[in-house]
């Protein structure tokens, strides 16, 4: 089972790199943030013309998440994240796909920091951390999977000394991860590549590609009881090179059936 998440920065200005990407990296889930899109705008047609079922949550011009299953339609268990219910981002989408829980999320960027957008963001975490524990609690086999916007190590970030202050690499917010990690989830992409400085995201600006001036701000975390079954998993770190790419790259792990 291949699973991926992929901020696709606008999916119908993106939809024919996307569908390029499905076809050739045939993933059997998709997990999409900054759709950037209206609910009545998401392609839907086209991905289920691709061979994908697909469930979202849209909003105009910002945020917006998704969920692709191939050949499969995913089975929604939750939409939006307990314990606000005035907060109306499109943020979070969680469905089952071939036994597997599987939480699609885009969280807050939060610069500037400090200020309003970053409390945003810390509050948001702690719904996060908290609904997160509740997933643990279930036994079911889960997956977290978007962009978490967090650098969790000097590892993730080309530069960390440029970075101390950012909204992405604050101590408060690596502390929130660190916190997710102790409820006993792991970082599949950091197991399978422990000491290597690997990025899943290159600003359009400064020549970030050019220069490998990469961040890793997405992430998939697996349920202790699915560790056993993580294969393999990778960044397609070529389809950032591409015409009107999207500034991430698809990040994808891959389950053993049992």
């Amino acid at each position: 089972m291949k699973i991926a998440t992929f901020n696709i920065n606008g999916v119908n200005g993106r939809l024919e790199a996307l569908l390029e990407w499905l076809e050739e990296a045939e993933p059997d889930v998709v997990c999409l943030q900054e759709l950037k899109a209206p609910q009545n705008k998401f392609p839907a047609a086209a991905l289920e013309k691709a061979g994908y079922g697909a469930i979202w949550q849209g909003q105009k011009s910002w945020n917006g998440v998704a969920m692709l299953a191939r050949n499969a339609d995913p089975v929604e268990t939750r939409r939006g994240l307990p314990g606000d219910p005035d907060d109306l981002h499109s943020r979070y989408l969680e469905a089952a796909v071939n036994g597997v829980l599987i939480a699609c999320l885009y969280a807050p960027n939060g610069n500037p920091a400090p200020g309003p957008k970053f409390e945003y963001k810390l509050a948001w975490y702690e719904r996060f951390l908290a609904h997160a524990e509740d997933l643990l609690a279930t036994g079911a086999p889960v997956v977290l999977a978007g962009d978490y916007n967090i650098m969790p190590t000097d590892l993730d970030v080309y530069s960390p000394e440029r970075w101390r202050d950012d909204a992405l690499f604050r101590p408060e917010v690596r502390k929130v991860f660190a916190r997710l990690m102790a409820q006993g989830w792991t970082d599949a992409l950091r197991k399978l590549h422990p000491e290597e400085r690997i990025y899943t995201f290159w600003d359009y600006f400064r020549n970030a590609w050019g220069r490998n001036a990469g961040l890793r701000l997405d992430h998939l975390l697996l349920s202790p009881n699915l560790v056993g079954r993580l294969q393999g998993g990778g960044i397609d770190r070529d389809v950032r090179g591409r015409d009107h790419a999207s500034d991430h790259a698809p990040t994808w792990i891959e389950l053993s059936d049992t």
